[in-house]
């Protein structure tokens, strides 16, 4: 029975040996020195802050992109022991002893580092030599950029790691395509495609656009296959049904969990709260969760609110009156109603506070038991302060003369009745039925007289902040021409108490107290999700011109770069700047690519074959990806209204570097047709290795940013006018 113990086990596993080397190769360059310097070096300062905040659980927003990127960087400080102690508020900054800057630094080089072998194993699976996968690999591992980059707390690494995995992924499922469909192999590398593409996708949004290409390249290779009389409908809708879960299903279901691990993390407030609606801000723990928790949920009648805009931007502003009047006439010589001021003010402030009247009743308390005001109901709004009605009427609005203007009603004994009525009209109701909820309901009053709504215009044009007899708060109006549901007509209830006190100045300290009644509001995570992708995708900063900002024209030739540290003595410094050999070499083999293929299609068009079929879809493959690739990553930025920087153009020119030796085994095998030739050309490619190693030698100060160099040298390496190396004034 242990027969097979007189035996030894003997494993046998076959090793590439350059697929090691050239890891071994990329680690080192990538990890080396890797403390240094022991500074915020440029986009670490705005990256920084984010780690710090999920070490501090504390929610933000980030319009860049999604949060995956952010959390493996969160990662690495947690791996460090990070307590998220640091003010990152300049570059350059030293950092203290309790930030583990190897830590937070780790994985965005070890995704540099990994650049290398996925770059030899793509041309690989393309089926080029060894030798072009080799100088892949190299070009990769000697690229200034790439190094920089992935030196520091910065995602671009990352990113081009997942992308190039991706497509290295969809290379080996297509290729055990013919031989082993549906074999376990076949699931992995599948799948993995569609988990690395989500990754790239997580990370930022620029990895949307390998990902569509991938998905068009499956499409096609999809649409070879329907012609295949040899596969059944069966296996087809198999095929179908197989990439469809692997390429589409599960990288949603991977991205909407990226976002589910961010908020299950970032559940305490934080600065970025007021730009979410009270729902969300409610759900966190501090903050506006302190002042609502225990709310009355229903809205009733007698119920003291107050009401939020639900724009929320370019600030958060709540419904608002004082007792100061409109004044009689503005300085345009027209008149007003010469009424109580109504404006939306940015501040919580007891003149927030609004009373839901019952119009046919004169208490101001809530009934036992409560009556709930439902969507279409028709309510008063009473200032809690100061009493009076919200009113509106045909006069018109203080800055905006084609709307009414909204007022609290004083009478003044002349033939201007009071217009008070409004209907409740709840946007995201379910049922006509659905009764007016504290935060989640999102409600339009619609003037009963006038059919106006009640909007926040101030908050859609800065011109909208009344002058100085208004304290510069936002003006609200009675929209007239209201044309579907503008979200600066939409209110929310954020605070809401149960009215108990019938008299004023029982009322007033009611008004002041907080209320104890216990309600939950949660939110769930798609409504959390939504909120925040939404929030993501259409929250802007302004952009502004920056110092290293560059048009994409600029990327092509390097005429720029990115002064990414500078010690604060000597003269060291690290820059963003390409392997001028490899860029150069890079755009002449997509040049060559281009004419090549125009070249061969017009002589296949006269039936004319210069190359072997399968060379010609060898070609062609290749220049899919890599050409492709390197199009779908630059193209772009053409059409993008943002502040450009040199390192958006990573991901593209990586592609485009893989393009060059395609192009020379191209050249080599179809174009050297004699020993001689073959001989010479080998000779030259050489050469031209040579100087891209040179240049990376030259270059390796202003990348690792040691050895510090003397101000004839940095002279030196200014090869362009355009390039702004940082020399000191003696």
């Amino acid at each position: 029975m242990l027969g097979f113990l007189k035996e030894p086990v003997v494993v046998t596993a076959k090793i590439n040996v350059s697929l090691v080397a050239l890891t071994v190769m990329g680690l080192i360059s990538r990890l080396w020195g890797l403390c240094y310097p022991r500074a915020v070096v440029f986009d670490e300062v705005y990256y920084g802050q984010f780690v710090s905040l999920y070490m501090k659980r504390i929610f933000f927003v980030d319009d860049s992109g999604p949060p995956f990127g952010h959390m493996l960087l969160a990662l690495g400080g947690y791996l460090g022991g990070f307590d998220g102690n640091f003010l990152w508020n300049r570059i350059g900054a030293e950092y203290s002893m309790n930030v583990p800057v190897w830590s937070l630094r780790l994985l965005p080089a070890l995704a540099g580092a990994l650049c290398v072998p996925l770059a030899y194993q793509i041309l690989v699976e393309l089926h080029f030599s060894h030798c072009a996968a080799l100088g892949a690999a190299l070009l990769i591992l000697l690229e200034n950029s790439l190094i920089t980059q992935s030196r520091f707390m910065l995602l671009e690494s990352i990113l081009i790691f997942f992308i190039l995995l991706a497509v290295l992924s969809y290379l080996k499922f297509y290729n055990l395509q013919k031989h082993s469909a549906f074999s376990g192999s076949w699931w992995f590398w599948l799948l993995l495609t569609g988990v690395a593409c989500s990754c790239a996708v997580g990370v930022k949004y620029m990895g949307l656009f390998t990902y569509m290409l991938l998905l068009a390249t499956a499409g096609l290779h999809f649409w070879h296959m329907i012609g295949d009389q040899n596969l059944s409908n069966v296996s087809l809708l198999c095929h179908f049904l197989a990439r469809g879960l692997a390429l589409i299903i599960i990288p949603m279901g991977l991205y909407l969990s990226f976002f589910y691990v961010h908020l299950a993390l970032l559940y305490r407030s934080g600065p970025h709260d007021q730009i979410m609606t009270s729902a969300f801000q409610a759900s966190l723990e501090g903050g506006l969760a302190r002042i609502t928790q225990g709310q009355p949920l229903e809205v009733a009648y007698g119920s003291q609110i107050t009401l939020r805009n639900v724009l929320g931007k370019p600030m958060q502003c709540w419904l608002h009156s004082h007792t100061n009047t409109y004044p009689i006439r503005y300085e345009n010589g027209r008149g007003s109603s010469h009424q109580q001021q109504v404006t939306c003010y940015p501040f919580k402030d007891v003149n927030n506070w609004w009373i839901v009247k019952d119009p046919g009743m004169q208490q101001l308390v809530v009934s036992n038991p409560p009556r709930p005001v439902r969507h279409g109901h028709i309510v008063q709004l009473v200032h809690g302060i100061t009493t009076r009605y919200l009113n509106t009427h045909d006069v018109a609005a203080p800055l905006s003369p084609h709307a009414q203007e909204v007022s609290c009603y004083i009478d003044y004994n002349i033939s201007m009745p009071a217009q008070n009525l409004w209907r409740v009209e709840i946007v995201n109701r379910e049922s006509d039925t659905d009764v007016w909820k504290t935060i989640l309901s999102e409600v339009r009053f619609v003037h009963v007289n006038t059919s106006a709504v009640l909007k926040a215009s101030g908050l859609c044009s800065f011109a909208s902040s009344l002058p100085e007899w208004g304290y510069r708060q936002l003006e609200v109006v009675g929209e007239k021409l209201s044309k579907g549901y503008h979200q600066s007509m939409l209110w929310n209830v954020e605070e809401h108490r149960y009215g108990k006190s019938q008299e004023q100045k029982e009322r007033e300290v009611e008004l002041h107290s907080p209320t104890q009644m216990d309600i939950s509001k949660n939110l769930s995570f798609m409504a959390k999700f939504t909120e925040l992708q939404w929030k993501i995708l259409t929250l802007k900063n302004e952009d502004t011109e920056h110092k290293y900002s560059s048009s994409a024209l600029d990327w092509i030739t390097m005429d720029t770069n990115i002064a990414y540290w500078l010690h604060p003595t000597s003269g060291a410094q690290i820059h963003l700047l390409g392997n001028v050999a490899t860029w150069a070499s890079a755009n002449a083999a997509a040049l060559v690519y281009v004419c090549l293929s125009l070249w061969y299609l017009l002589r296949r068009r006269r039936k004319i074959y210069d190359i072997p079929e399968d060379a010609w879809q060898l070609w062609m493959a290749a220049g899919g990806i890599c050409a492709g690739g390197w199009a779908v990553n630059y193209l772009p930025f053409f059409l993008m209204e943002k502040t450009l920087f040199l390192y958006h153009y990573l991901p593209a020119v990586t592609f485009q570097i893989l393009l060059i030796p395609v192009v020379l085994q191209h050249l080599s095998d179809h174009l050297c047709r004699s020993v001689l030739l073959k001989s010479m050309f080998s000779a030259l490619v050489v050469a031209w290795l040579s100087w891209v190693y040179f240049v990376y030698c030259t270059f390796s100060p202003l990348t690792y940013g040691q050895p510090a160099l003397a101000l004839a040298e940095l002279r030196a390496l200014r090869w362009k006018d355009t390039w702004n190396i940082l020399i000191r004034k003696q």
